[in-house]
């Protein structure tokens, strides 16, 4: 199977952190005069999540986190998509002088999409991305099988759906060291002192499928001693700096610093820190980072070192 084209133009985009409101003040020029990431519009089949998400890792890197995305999802036929974007063109003529637009679409039927994919050759002035297509028919190509065609299959409520909604059941009844006669039953055990992002990280984790229990670290507390009884591999200990920690301590606490005064005191946080990193030194557990990051990144490094003991499938090469 050949690969299909992909429709996109990227002429008109401008490397400036600003994107387009739609806001009557701004008069009638277009976002590509004004030099400003313009509102992008997506068309899916199914859910339009992994359109939206692409749209929002793309224009972080003109300093837009929260484009204006406008959704059409659920698309059934090929008119639906003909009247969304013919009304926008339309709003664009009107206010901007040009019918210019900039569409992200992910179509895995063959037939709205080659119908789609017509009117774009008949309607130069859109900029269009197909985030898929390319991507399917190079595993089709690689593998030698052939795709469902199927809208939604991504979310699907099979094994690996049920096994994340297990995992987020758990997470949440494990959170801030609770049920801690369950923990030898978690795939990855978080410890950490307060204000270590062990709740955050958790439920993104739970939400990859993984059984997530996280434990508090105090220095006037012991920590449960069933924490002892962990693989070691599953194990993880989130360290922070001081300067950062106090920081978050003080933004956390706002003014009532008078109910917890110790709690971002400097004296303090350092013991705290201290008597975390003896202990996890004890545990004998992966120590990660957290200061400065994403959970996403901080996420990713637990999980390399999770995979290397624990991996979840092994790679057919001969």
């Amino acid at each position: 199977m050949a690969f299909l084209p992909v429709f996109i133009s990227l002429r008109f985009l401008s490397p400036m952190g600003r994107f387009e409101e739609g806001n009557a003040m701004e008069g009638v020029v277009s976002a590509a005069q004004r030099g400003v990431v313009p509102t992008i519009h997506v068309v899916s089949d199914s859910t339009g999540v992994t359109a939206q998400g692409v749209v929002r890792a793309a224009t972080a890197q003109f300093g837009v986190t929260d484009p204006k995305i406008r959704l059409l999802s659920g698309v059934k036929d090929f008119e639906a998509i003909r009247s969304f974007l013919d009304g926008r063109r339309a709003q664009y003529l009107e206010r901007y002088g040009n019918d210019q637009i900039l569409v992200f679409y992910t179509l895995v039927n063959p037939i709205l999409r080659a119908q789609f994919e017509q009117y774009l050759t008949e309607h130069p002035t859109i900029i269009a991305v197909d985030l898929v297509t390319n991507a399917i028919c190079a595993i089709e190509r690689a593998s030698g099988l052939t795709p469902l065609h199927e809208p939604g299959s991504l979310r699907a409520p099979d094994e690996n759906y049920y096994r994340r909604i297990d995992a987020v059941e758990f997470t949440i009844a494990h959170d801030d060291g609770r049920n801690p006669q369950d923990l030898t039953r978690a795939d990855i055990v978080l410890v950490g002192v307060s204000r270590t992002s062990k709740t955050p990280l958790s439920i993104y984790l739970s939400q990859q499928g993984y059984k997530v229990a996280n434990i508090p670290l105090d220095p006037s507390t012991e920590p449960p001693r069933e924490v002892f009884q962990v693989d070691r591999t599953r194990l993880f200990g989130l360290m922070t700096s001081p300067e950062v920690l106090i920081g978050i301590r003080k933004r956390r606490i706002g003014t009532a610093a008078h109910i917890a005064p110790r709690y971002a005191d400097p004296e303090y946080v350092y013991e705290d820190l201290e008597k975390s990193r003896a202990l996890m030194r004890k545990l004998g557990c992966i120590v990660v980072h957290t200061e400065n990051r994403a959970v996403e990144e901080t996420a990713q490094e637990i999980l390399r070192y999770y995979e290397r003991s624990h991996p979840h499938f092994s790679d057919d090469i001969s």
